[in-house]
């Protein structure tokens, strides 16, 4: 069934009968998504899977947006409706190309890093990252969450297994039994999960605003080893600095940076049969963890 009438299908399925059209939108790596047209009211932003692979999948995502906007002062769309089938949002614009957004953004996601500060790894429920669950078990250690949850996870994935031998494996588990020794002791804090460009958007007036999340309370560098490793246009450059000034990073982020983003790039070995170089990226940095 072609995307827009699968998804028209579907909200008028949850009740959303005033909905006319949907044009269907470029840019989701694994959703269906698009704007619907209301007879008397504002376009929507609609989002579903030809299968969706969860009752809680839409469920957990509207909870991420609500919490990273009441918890974090994070802007994030209004959740309109969140059924199993499918996700409506109000709609968000394109983000402008100036650096002065890049720092709003900058001083926001500061902002959420350093107030949301908590006791222990994970959230209260497991969620969702793509099509695959994101696990969530609490934990009041980092490193143990960020290796059992994030990393070591996904080793079990059938596309992984396929992507990584042996000797890649036995990398990464040394790897992570090195974690205390190569990332500085970080509290938790909310975190977006998934936060890349591509999920950055603007609110009407110019405002950075986010979509996607993959919440959970974690390393706040999380988040900016998915920034600073994923495309990001020039004019995000500045950025980084604001970032490292206003949570008074120390000089070696920057190293960091790639050891942190080997679970975003494991998730996308896991989901995708092309993965856009991302396991040799994994034995790149695995490299000196090899026997």
């Amino acid at each position: 069934m072609p995307t827009a009438s699968l998804l028209l299908d579907r909200l008028h399925a949850a009740g959303l009968s005033d909905v006319t059209a949907v044009e269907p939108v470029d840019g989701g790596m694994a959703a269906l998504a698009g704007i619907a047209t209301q007879r008397g009211g504002p376009a929507l932003f609609v989002k579903s899977f030809v299968d969706v692979p969860a009752d809680d999948l839409f469920a957990a995502e509207a909870e991420g947006l609500n919490v990273l906007r009441e918890r974090g002062s994070l802007l994030t769309p209004q959740v309109v409706l969140a059924t199993r089938e499918v996700l409506v949002l109000s709609v968000l614009q394109p983000r402008p190309t100036q650096e002065a957004f890049w720092e709003q953004l900058a001083h926001a996601l500061a902002r959420l890093h350093t107030s949301t500060a908590h006791d222990r790894f994970g959230w209260s429920r497991d969620n969702w990252l793509g099509r695959y669950r994101q696990h969530n078990t609490w934990s009041a250690d980092g490193y143990e969450f960020f290796a059992e949850h994030r990393l070591l996870r996904w080793l079990p994935e059938r596309r992984v297994q396929s992507a990584l031998d042996r000797q890649d494996r036995r990398a990464l588990e040394r790897f992570c039994e090195r974690l205390p020794d190569l990332l500085p002791p970080r509290p938790a804090c909310l975190t977006h999960g998934d936060l890349w460009a591509h999920n950055v958007l603007a609110t009407e007036d110019g405002r950075p605003a986010v979509i996607d999340p993959a919440v959970s309370y974690m390393w706040p560098e999380v988040d900016l080893a998915h920034l600073w490793c994923s495309p990001h246009p020039p004019e995000a450059k500045r950025f980084f600095d604001v970032y490292a000034q206003l949570t008074g990073l120390d000089d070696d982020w920057r190293a960091r940076m790639p050891l942190i983003q080997l679970r975003q790039h494991l998730a996308v070995i896991a989901q995708f049969d092309y993965d856009w170089g991302a396991a040799q990226q994994v034995r790149d940095t695995l490299k000196p963890f090899r026997r």
